[in-house]
């Protein structure tokens, strides 16, 4: 991954798994990334981080601290923040969603849930009331505290919230976190985008260099949609607990879970170089 002219090759695209709130491992994952990819061409990468950057972890203020910092520390790479799942329902507990376009109220949105409202014991303090669902249930404190089909407790509710509230010096389920979070977190929030697409992105093959249309989302693409109808497309997502690469079509990137043994991954184009955080990298010389 260096010794090239990067005048003569493909821009590098990163794209970096699910964090869920582990800063460490999130610095170890860089570290590596800027070790092992020539200074020239990681410079000037493109990085996209697919989402879930909260819960679960002990970290999430200081990987929000940490992903806010990179544009002034690299300002010729451009770095794009998907919102994952997680994402979505932190913001909608701070209050940074936009209203629904068709001047409903997020309280509309409860109704075909509800039945799983004492279950998952949905949030009803300060501010409940005009308060997307996956807020509610974000900053909820769910009764049953296994979570079978993952094979872990849950901390705190459905979404494994309560180290994020940590993180930012409040309890678990306090309305207090909405003025604990600094303004540039805010920020953050408000500005994640769902999908992220590229015309032409190139991708190492045994028939050499190829060009795809590139669509970067967390999860998923909706199903009935005719992206991929238009020219070659490779669809890059986290959120799904593994490593996934189905040939040139589908990438997903998630080995991580949330857990805290398992590593953060991230793949880099044009090689699809796999690159952990638990990577031993000896800088070569």
């Amino acid at each position: 991954m260096s010794n090239s002219d990067p005048s003569t090759n493909p821009r590098t695209v990163v794209y970096i798994g699910d964090i869920h709130g582990y800063i460490l491992k999130l610095q170890k994952l860089w570290t590596n990334l800027e070790t092992l990819i020539d200074p020239s061409h990681f410079n000037t990468a493109l990085v996209i981080f697919l989402g879930d950057y909260c819960d679960r972890g002990p970290d999430t203020r200081q990987v929000i601290d940490f992903l806010i910092s990179l544009p002034k520390k690299y300002t010729e790479q451009k770095h794009v923040y998907l919102s994952g799942n997680h994402d979505l329902a932190f913001s909608a507990f701070v209050g940074v969603l936009p209203k629904p376009s068709d001047g409903s109220e997020f309280k509309e949105g409860w109704k075909e849930y509800e039945h799983n409202e004492e279950r998952e014991g949905w949030f009803n303090g300060d501010g409940y009331e005009s308060m997307h669902l996956q807020g509610r249930r974000w900053a909820g404190d769910i009764k049953d505290r296994f979570n079978v089909a993952k094979g872990f407790e849950y901390k705190g509710s459905i979404y494994d919230a309560a180290p994020t509230f940590h993180s930012y010096g409040v309890p678990h389920g306090s309305a207090d976190l909405v003025k604990a979070i600094p303004d540039d977190h805010k920020k953050f929030l408000a500005n994640m985008v769902w999908i992220h697409e590229e015309d032409d992105v190139s991708i190492e093959t045994e028939d050499g260099i190829k060009h795809y249309k590139l669509i970067a989302v967390h999860a998923s693409l909706e199903k009935g949609k005719n992206e991929l109808t238009e020219k070659p497309t490779i669809i890059v997502s986290g959120n799904h607990g593994k490593l996934h690469i189905d040939g040139l079509i589908r990438l997903i990137i998630d080995e991580g879970r949330g857990l805290p043994n398992n590593p953060v991954a991230a793949i880099v184009l044009p090689s699809k170089k796999i690159v952990r955080d638990t990577d031993n990298v000896v800088k070569e010389l």
